[in-house]
């Protein structure tokens, strides 16, 4: 088992409207992670986890739609990577009870997340007392062997690996890959007041706003009071830190002698201009990416190919490894 290639596994709730945080935390990673590991990339959406809390079917297969449709825009390309829906697969299920029987109620009671949406207000059920078993399956029936995560997600990859190894222990085989996780390098994307960019936070700007509604939302972006054509500090500057996203370093360090002088080609220069600029920057950068989505969107066929073809050769992966595991315990 341990000559497997590297096989990088990751899930996307469909919940939100995609913004700038999630693009540079994650959308632009995928992207790189497909040229590195072609063919061995495996994003699910992950519809199944979204039922904890959802309780619209609407709103779920729009949602999944928009969510398949941004991802294939931004550069998710079906030929080096499968994109597919969570409940395609439905071994992904069977994997999830095989595991609970051998995972304690202590590990899972000491999932942080789970404790969080509690505390958050949201009705504690079973489904979402169990998350961490269902998203150890995402990973191990696929033989996933490396999942890019932020720091928030570790303690699930560090379960995910507990239950592999208290299965392939308690059944005397070799049955479940051992995943390893990758923390996602990339710098704090600040939403409009500053703190890390959230849908939670409503502090998000959407990766596909365009015109008047988009200058409006970066207007919002919190700033200090110096006055036009005083020096601005850069360091400390929200917008500043959103430009650095979008700009090369000759480009970036223009705009930084702009911000410590005050002065723009003899004019002055304040956070009003940054605003502007950075309105431009994300419409000009997204521009292509807008024109495919709405492209998809309005021809969902295609979208629908894609996660169908995807899931067919995910369900193989994940049927020879059912079949594993089901050998170890005896029924089959």
């Amino acid at each position: 088992m341990n000559d497997r290639p590297t096989r990088v596994l990751s899930g996307i709730q469909p919940s939100g409207t995609k913004h700038l945080g999630n693009y540079f935390g994650a959308m632009r990673q995928f992207v790189a992670l497909q040229e590195e590991y072609p063919g061995e990339c495996f994003f699910f959406i992950a519809d199944f986890h979204a039922l904890t809390t959802l309780r619209d079917a609407e709103a779920l297969r729009s949602s999944v739609l928009d969510l398949a449709a941004t991802y294939l825009a931004v550069g998710i390309d079906p030929e080096k990577a499968l994109l597919f829906r969570q409940s395609d697969v439905p071994e992904v299920c069977e994997l999830t009870w095989l595991l609970s029987t051998v995972t304690g109620m202590g590990l899972l009671e000491r999932a942080h997340s789970y404790k969080d949406k509690v505390n958050k207000g949201i009705t504690p059920n079973v489904g979402l007392f169990t998350y961490p078993v269902l998203m150890a399956s995402d990973i191990l029936v696929y033989d996933g062997t490396l999942v890019p995560v932020g720091k928030d997600q570790v303690q699930h990859l560090e379960m995910a690996q507990d239950m592999a190894t208290h299965f392939n222990e308690a059944f005397r085989t070799e049955a479940l890959v051992r995943p390893e996780w990758k923390l996602s390098k990339f710098p704090k994307v600040p939403g409009t007041d500053g703190e890390k960019m959230s849908t939670s936070y409503g502090n998000t700007i959407p990766l596909f706003e365009t015109g008047k509604r988009l200058k409006k939302i970066v207007g919002r972006v919190v700033t200090d009071s110096t006055p036009l054509g005083e020096p601005l500090n850069a360091e400390d500057c929200n917008v500043f830190g959103l430009l650095k996203l979008f700009l090369d370093g000759e480009a970036i360090a223009n705009v930084e002698g702009w911000y410590r002088t005050g002065r723009r080609d003899g004019e002055a220069f304040g956070y009003g201009h940054a605003k502007q600029l950075l309105a431009q920057e994300i419409e000009k950068h997204f521009a292509p990416a807008r024109e495919r989505r709405a492209h998809l969107l309005a021809n969902p066929e295609e979208v629908e190919a894609v996660l169908k073809r995807s899931a067919e050769r995910a369900r193989g992966v994940a049927r020879a490894t059912i079949a594993r595991c089901k050998l170890a315990c005896g029924l089959a």
